[in-house]
């Protein structure tokens, strides 16, 4: 089967040690990637997916669960999660690598090819980790390779415990910096990589090489810490740019190999020159969070070269649930307000059922939530809109709203995007992101609605409406609607009669 090529592509998160501990439960036997069944694939590519994230495959070491199940904060908060909690459900965090092989659990690399080749007979890509800012205390280069990390004094050690950890390596006991970005503490199950080092630059090449030949793509964490100005800031030494010779060097290989940045601070546009195909867009969700629509719509009046290479968004494995962030009916306005908009439309496992219980990556069992009936009934409608061939290559424009009486404020309330594949085949998507009724006249900047009526059916409801293309044109395509209300209309023109 040909992978469907859409310039928007759908991508579904999973975590892939969760899954595999409910499978072996269902199963009653340790599950690996082997014993996934052919029919999750289908179900997958059913709902529209072109990309399947598997987070967690990766092998981690014992230092990183012994240090999960012994932090005190996690631990805390991995007994908020899990009211019946048992060591066996921390096996620790899925981002302390300690090698870039498919973890031994799973079944190994050959499991995971095998896999692979279930996905492509269905058009699925596969998307892959890869954590260039550390490594797990127990990762081989650490006896090896010690001058590839950040390594400190004893006075570092005395001053600052917390920031660095003792190891005996080559017959001396030296001290090595955990992982950390320069703004919250240090991820203490994680050793820190020195990337003043050209020879780190080469090892991680070489990493990524290996990865390459595993999958179709990879999710970058925290790409930004790896750049010069970053780890210049963090860590007081200069460096050469990563990125762009990482990306030169897989893509050579491998031209239609996918890199995401998780990436933040204003550091989006950087990173999509230095070669990132898609980068986060934190500050979309950020905004639809304050729930006020001027600011979303500012956001998305940026430069469309941009906005196409960004990921959209409204949880993820490090953010809070959808669910449990917003009520439901501002939780589905912003939904479509991100998943029309141009971009990587990504989409969390449990986001689709409506789960509130956010997950730490420590964990491999996640409690039990019961389905919310009207979350997974939108999403699936949702999913079905958006296999639409205009919203998967439509070209995207910001609409104005207008107010429709002087002294009315309320038209600010409105979020509206047009979609066009050629004069017949055109689509409004229009958002009151307000917990108040609002009105206004919605600009359409779309001549080729003159001298015919249409007809505007809400893909995501079952309600139409028929408008005369002048009067849209010279006055505006009038709207009244509810609070946190929303209408995705495509437009057909009617046939005239005699």
């Amino acid at each position: 089967m040909k992978t469907r090529k859409s310039n928007y592509p759908t991508l579904y998160q999973i975590n892939t040690r969760v899954w595999l501990n409910s499978l072996s439960h269902k199963l009653g036997k340790h599950a690996t990637l082997n014993d996934i069944p052919d029919g999750e694939w289908d179900k997958i590519k059913e709902l529209g997916f072109e990309w399947v994230w598997l987070m967690g495959i990766w092998q981690t070491g014992a230092k990183g669960k012994e240090i999960s199940r012994t932090h005190q904060d996690w631990l805390e908060e991995f007994e908020k999660t899990l009211l019946d909690l048992k060591m066996g459900d921390i096996e620790g965090s899925g981002f302390a690598i300690s090698a870039y092989e498919v973890h031994k659990d799973m079944g190994g690399n050959g499991s995971l090819s095998r896999l692979r080749e279930k996905m492509k007979e269905r058009g699925l890509n596969l998307m892959l980790d890869f954590v260039p800012n550390h490594t797990a205390i127990d990762h081989e280069w650490v006896q090896k390779h010690p001058e590839f990390y950040i390594e400190g004094t004893e006075e570092d050690l005395q001053r600052e415990a917390h920031n660095y950890k003792p190891l005996q390596v080559k017959n001396k006991e030296r001290a090595f910096a955990h992982g950390r970005d320069p703004f919250f503490p240090c991820w203490p199950d994680t050793l820190q990589l020195n990337y003043a080092n050209p020879d780190l630059h080469k090892a991680m090449i070489g990493e990524l090489e290996k990865i390459s030949g595993l999958c179709d793509g990879v999710r970058c964490d925290m790409a930004m810490l790896v750049t010069p100005e970053v780890f210049e800031k963090t860590w007081g030494r200069n460096s050469k740019p990563f990125w762009p010779k990482a990306i030169q060097k897989i893509k050579s290989k491998y031209p239609t190999f996918k890199f995401i940045a998780e990436v933040y601070w204003d550091m989006e546009w950087e990173l999509q020159v230095q070669g990132f195909d898609f980068t986060y867009d934190k500050k979309l969700l950020d905004r639809l969070l304050e729930g006020k629509s001027r600011p979303v719509r500012e956001h998305l009046n940026g430069a469309l070269e941009y906005q196409n290479r960004t990921v959209r968004f409204i949880e993820n494995h490090d953010e809070p649930r959808a669910a449990a962030s917003f009520d439901q009916k501002q939780h589905e306005a912003a939904a479509i307000i991100t998943y029309f908009s141009p971009g990587l439309r990504f989409f969390h496992q449990g986001q689709l059922e409506g789960k509130k219980i956010h997950l730490s990556t420590h964990l491999v069992r996640c409690p039990h939530e019961a389905i919310d009936p009207v979350l997974q009934r939108f999403y699936c409608r949702l999913l079905e809109v958006l296999k639409n061939p205009l919203f998967e290559k439509g070209r995207w424009k910001l609409l104005d709203p207008k107010a429709t009486w002087s002294g009315d404020v309320t038209w600010d309330s409105f979020i509206s995007f047009s979609w066009e594949n050629g004069q017949n085949n055109i689509g409004i998507v229009v958002v009151n992101y307000a917990p108040y009724r609002s009105e206004c006249f919605l600009q359409l900047p779309l001549p080729y609605l003159a001298d015919k009526k249409w007809r505007l059916q809400n893909l995501m409801g079952e309600e139409y409406y028929e408008r005369d293309g002048n009067s849209m044109l010279s006055q505006g395509l009038f709207l009244d609607m509810p609070p946190w209300h929303y209408h995705v209309f495509e437009f057909k023109p009617l046939k005239k009669t005699l």
